[in-house]
């Protein structure tokens, strides 16, 4: 598939491969080796980075998102991206599918922040850890497909169940299999795509309304996660 043809029925997923790709290359111009880069290099482009994060800094959450750690980093994912979000964005509609995306990018980053503030508290871990990349919203566009076809709920798409299982199955293991892999990030977005795609499901059961409620869930999760974001920034707060 051409460029001029995804960009004709699925713009928004281009966009953020582009967007991708463009973030790095403005690292690159102002002479950054996007193969090391430094703890300060990735926090000054948007890294998810708890003592910022949690305090002032929460716009991270999604600037991570747009950000890679290394040029295998962002092939992965911009494959991942045309793969899911092609499909994902021609069932949602733009609207809906980059709500996905940013939600579950988002979600990911949260539990990332938590399970590194349990380790802190049962622990006394000093160092705090750095995380970057789209995998978190890539994960939520998998398991919002996989949702769909389980519930069938995409019936003008052919949606393969087994397939799709079989693939995020796979990512699932390798989540846990390869070494420096996001584990939260990703399961954090694997639980976001699940409730989008129960709503998106059952918004389709309602005909007429249906925006209204995906747009329902969607701002009651982005509020659950404030609600996150402001506890744990009491907790960093009170230290």
């Amino acid at each position: 598939m051409t460029l001029i043809q995804l960009f004709k029925i699925a713009p928004t997923t281009l966009l953020l491969i582009i967007s991708f790709v463009a973030v790095m290359g403005v690292q690159v111009m102002n002479g950054i080796n996007i193969d090391e880069q430094t703890g300060q290099e990735l926090i000054r482009y948007g890294a998810n980075f708890l003592p910022l994060t949690l305090i002032d800094e929460p716009w991270r959450l999604v600037t991570a998102g747009f950000l890679h750690i290394g040029v295998i980093h962002l092939l992965f994912n911009s494959f991942a991206m045309y793969y899911f979000g092609m499909v994902s964005e021609q069932i949602l509609g733009w609207w809906r599918f980059l709500v996905v995306f940013l939600l579950s990018v988002v979600a990911g980053n949260l539990l990332n922040l938590y399970m590194t503030l349990r380790r802190i508290e049962e622990e006394g871990v000093q160092g705090v850890g750095l995380s970057a990349g789209a995998s978190g919203g890539i994960m939520g566009l998998g398991m919002l497909l996989l949702t769909l076809s389980m519930f069938g709920s995409a019936k003008k798409w052919r949606l393969n169940t087994k397939s799709l299982a079989l693939i995020m199955g796979i990512n699932f293991v390798m989540t846990f299999a390869i070494p420096d892999i996001d584990v939260a990030g990703h399961l954090g977005g694997m639980m976001m795509g699940v409730v989008l795609g129960l709503c998106h499901a059952m918004s389709q059961e309602l005909g007429r309304t249906s925006q209204g409620v995906f747009a329902l869930c969607a701002v009651v999760s982005a509020i659950a996660m404030m609600g996150v974001w402001q506890m744990m920034n009491g907790v960093v707060m009170g230290w």
